[in-house]
């Protein structure tokens, strides 16, 4: 079996890309309202503050700050991934090793996490999930899409509203630099 290495930091700041089992499927922004619905769920059992986010059809990116003295970053994606999966009808048949495990066949198992080392590091990963659909062909413009923190950096002053990913120096002034 595969060894994944985690690397945790109590009250660290991580970057992540948590991805559906169907990479065609536009699940989470058809059940957005469920997505959200888990992740409010899940905050109140295990807080963590949502640096940045944005949701494609098929997987989505954020960047979390957990509490002071906690790294557990893993079971707050198992609670949002389980409770997600368990408000929808069955989708798909599971393997027998995912029906051991408990999984609908919902999301890859994995995921994937980053430790944000510095200013720049959470700089450069906030405008990447920003950017993320625009890259993917969902939207041309960034403001257009709905399902993303842009929205709320363009209402507090970091981002202007016409922000295309293409100038990070806009806003380099506004993470400490």
């Amino acid at each position: 079996m595969t060894q994944y290495r985690r690397h945790y930091v109590a009250g660290g700041t991580y970057f992540f890309t948590v991805t559906l089992a169907d990479r065609s499927s536009r699940l989470l922004t058809e059940q957005i309202a469920l997505l959200r619905r888990a992740v409010r769920e899940t905050r109140l059992e295990h807080p963590f503050n949502i640096d940045a986010i944005v949701i494609l059809p098929d997987h989505l990116h954020a960047i979390w700050t957990l509490p002071v003295g906690d790294a557990d970053f893993p079971v707050r994606w198992r609670k949002i991934k389980a409770r997600f999966s368990r408000r929808l009808p069955m989708l798909a048949a599971v393997s027998r090793s995912g029906r051991q495990k408990g999984e609908r066949g919902v999301w890859q198992r994995r995921f994937w996490e980053h430790a944000i080392r510095n200013p720049l590091d959470l700089r450069n990963h906030i405008d990447y999930i920003h950017y993320n659909p625009v890259k993917h062909g969902h939207c041309r413009r960034v403001s257009d899409w709905p399902y993303s923190s842009f929205h709320r950096y363009c209402a507090s002053g970091v981002y202007p509203r016409d922000w295309s990913g293409c100038v990070a120096e806009t806003i380099a002034g506004s993470f400490g630099e």
